[in-house]
């Protein structure tokens, strides 16, 4: 299957060079370019893409606000945030809006065009590890009076709609929070991979979530802090 791609960066020397490094690879044809998060829509509409690279900081339309417009959409394809930092509360808010995972602009070119094949599969490209350093950098990276407040009321918001999910539902959540595949799921809780993928599914509709990043941040925002008790 060749997957199609959207560039969208405002740089049009980073434009040129990934257009270069992923043009080359088999499964993959770049069906459109952007320079801001304005043109993303008209883009996408008119080359039906399976997975648009986006860069979360441009001068008009940031990347968060594009990601936001096109989750919104039915069959929307998958996002890939685009980033310079690997810690920025601008990263995490677009995964909470629904992107797939983030590469960063350093990251070797095998790896972005592997990033993408898995994004295209289904697969987020995000770790437990990135994960829970994007959350401690959010939580801790604008300390205030109001700051343990948020967490609080963050943690209360999670944990209520954690409690939506039936016993099986729930393991199945914990178990993607801790960035396992299917296949260790089902291994861990004795089903097999189609009744996980099954569980999946219905934990995103009951949740109102795009996909798996989403599951995750929401099992670590009901996680206790440190000097907390108990579990969700």
């Amino acid at each position: 299957m060749t997957i199609r791609l959207i560039i969208v960066d405002d740089d049009p020397l980073v434009r040129a060079g990934l257009t270069f490094m992923l043009g080359g690879a088999d499964d993959i044809e770049i069906v459109g370019e952007g320079a801001d998060g304005t043109e993303v829509a008209a883009l996408v509409e008119r080359t039906a893409p399976d997975v648009v690279l986006m860069d979360i900081r441009m001068p008009v339309m940031d990347g968060l606000a594009a990601t936001e417009s096109l989750r919104r959409l039915p069959d929307a394809p998958e996002v890939l945030v685009l980033t310079t930092f690997h810690a920025d509360e601008q990263v995490l808010r677009a995964l909470r809006a629904g992107a797939a995972g983030f590469v960063l602009k350093d990251t070797p070119p095998a790896e972005i065009v592997t990033a993408v094949q898995r994004v295209a599969a289904g697969d987020p490209v995000l770790s437990p590890a990135v994960t829970r350093q994007l959350m401690t950098h959010v939580a801790g990276g604008v300390p205030g009076p109001g700051a343990a407040q948020a967490a609080t009321s963050r943690r209360a918001g999670a944990v209520e709609r954690l409690d939506a999910l039936g016993e099986r539902e729930r393991e199945v959540a914990l178990a993607v929070g801790l960035g396992r595949s299917n296949a260790e799921i089902a291994a861990g809780l004795y089903m097999s991979v189609p009744t996980v993928k099954a569980h999946v599914s219905r934990i995103l509709a009951k949740l109102g979530l795009n996909n798996r990043v989403q599951i995750a941040l929401l099992v670590h925002d009901a996680e206790p802090a440190p000097d907390g008790g108990g579990t969700f």
